[in-house]
C-alpha cells in the first residue's frame, strides 16, 4: 500500500492499491441528487478521477476549482471528484463555487470507491488525496497517491496523462 500521512500523522489505507496498467475497479457512489453512479456509467470515455478528503477544506477546494478550470482544455475527458462529503453538501459547495465541469460524487455511504482504489483512511473515514486517469478501455494509465493529505497533487502530470490517454 501507498504510505500516506494526514496532518503529518500516518494513516491506514483500506482496500487495494491501484497501479498503472491495472483494470480500473468498478465502484458505486452517489451523485448530488443521491442517484447511484458507477465507473461503468462513463464506459468508453477517458476519466480523470480525483479523491479528496473534503470539498470544504482549502486544498480540496483549490484542487477541484483547478481541475474545473482545466476541463475545457481536456476535450472529452470526464472529470470526477469523489469525497465522503454528503451529496447535499457537495451540491451546495458546487453551486457556491461555480463548479460546472467537474462531477462531484459522494462515497459516504459504502466507501465503495475508497476501498476499490485504496484511498479510504481508516482513522478518519475520509478519502486520501489521489488522482487516477482511466482510459476508454478502463485501463489505469496514471496514479498519484499524494503522500501528505494536506498537499496538492501534481496537476501538470495528471493533466498531461489525461491528454495522452485514449
Amino acid at each position: 500500500m501507498a504510505n500516506v500521512t494526514f496532518g503529518g500523522n500516518p494513516v491506514t489505507l483500506l482496500g487495494n492499491e491501484v497501479k498503472v496498467g491495472d483494470k480500473a475497479p468498478n465502484f458505486t457512489v452517489l451523485a448530488n441528487d443521491r442517484s447511484e453512479v458507477t465507473l461503468n456509467d462513463t464506459k468508453g470515455q477517458v476519466r480523470l478521477i480525483t479523491s479528496v478528503p473534503s470539498l470544504d477544506t482549502g486544498v480540496c477546494d483549490a484542487e477541484t476549482r483547478r481541475f474545473n478550470e482545466e476541463a475545457n482544455k481536456l476535450g472529452n475527458v470526464k472529470i470526477l471528484t469523489i469525497s465522503c462529503d454528503l451529496p447535499f453538501a457537495q451540491k451546495r459547495w458546487c453551486a457556491a463555487a461555480g463548479i460546472e465541469n467537474v462531477q462531484t460524487l459522494s462515497d459516504h455511504r459504502d466507501l465503495s470507491f475508497g476501498e476499490a482504489y485504496g484511498v479510504a483512511m481508516q482513522e478518519h473515514r475520509l478519502l486520501a488525496r489521489a488522482v487516477f486517469v482511466v482510459d476508454s478501455t478502463d485501463t489505469v494509465t496514471y496514479v498519484e497517491y499524494v503522500s501528505e493529505g494536506t498537499h496538492h497533487p501534481n496537476y501538470e502530470a495528471a493533466i498531461e496523462a489525461a491528454k495522452a490517454a485514449k
